[in-house]
């Protein structure tokens, strides 16, 4: 463990100094990222004002619940499944077994350090939508400390979510099909679209018993207190679950994925 914990730290101070030295490249992607929660904003800011509170969540709820969004956005981003098409194919994950520790543990640690420097880049964009917007976003200690654990809590869930998928590369050439399909899914049943309470309860009580939500939602009610004190360690307890359960589900498939592989190169 103590090996392990080294590579880690390793593997995200590496990641850290390559993101610093392309700055410019990690702001314009960045950029793009967040064009998706901000069109959201303006939308449903347009729809409140309009219509009023939908779901308990009126103007000021939706401009806040949206710009701490684009924070957890970037907590999120994660290693794309469709990576594995190509490790695969171009026999990149040979060399990659070729290495003492596991590439999950190697790319987990170099994605999580990474996001330390795309925090900063997203820093003046979110003080910018700050001063155009105005949220009312007033946050105690409990609310910000617990909303960090949840988001990278929820960045390790997704981690693995897509690891996951990734690995189904091993058994067909058509993994992409079975990605997009769930992250359709991830997109109604995470709060990444609408929050949950605008859905009907049906779709509510489905995403509560599915990964998405702990990933999307969860954190960014967190911080904007639309949860109790209660529900944030109830929230946090589900979290450990679904990272427990996941790290169970990689080392049974990556064992059999292993097993199917051939080398292959060029």
């Amino acid at each position: 463990m103590r090996i392990l914990l080294g590579v880690y730290a390793v593997e995200a101070r590496l990641a850290m100094q390559r993101q610093a030295q392309y700055r410019g490249a990690a702001f314009i992607s960045i950029l793009g990222f967040l064009m998706e929660p901000v069109v959201y904003l303006i939308v449903w800011r347009l729809v409140t004002t309009a219509t009023g509170a939908i779901g308990g969540y009126g103007t000021e709820q939706f401009t806040a619940y949206y710009i701490v969004w684009t924070l957890v956005r970037v907590f999120n981003l994660a290693l794309a499944p469709g990576a594995w098409d190509w490790w695969v194919q171009s026999g990149r994950i040979a060399n990659d077994l070729l290495h003492p520790v596991d590439p999950f543990h190697r790319n987990l640690a170099s994605m999580a350090g990474a996001k330390v420097v795309w925090i900063a880049v997203w820093v003046p964009t979110a003080a910018f939508l700050v001063l155009v917007f105005r949220p009312e976003l007033s946050p105690n200690f409990f609310q910000v400390f617990t909303f960090f654990v949840a988001a990278w809590a929820g960045y390790v869930i997704r981690f693995i979510t897509l690891w996951a998928l990734g690995l189904v590369s091993f058994w067909t050439t058509r993994a992409q099909a079975l990605v997009e399909v769930v992250i359709a899914l991830e997109l109604l049943l995470s709060g990444r679209l609408v929050p949950m309470a605008v859905m009907p309860p049906w779709v509510q009580t489905v995403s509560s018993r599915l990964p998405f939500k702990w990933t999307f939602q969860f954190p960014i009610e967190v911080l904007i207190g639309q949860v109790s004190a209660a529900d944030v360690w109830r929230g946090l307890g589900v979290q450990v679950a679904w990272i427990a359960a996941g790290a169970l589900a990689i080392l049974a498939l990556w064992r059999r994925a292993l097993r199917r592989f051939t080398a292959v190169g060029t």
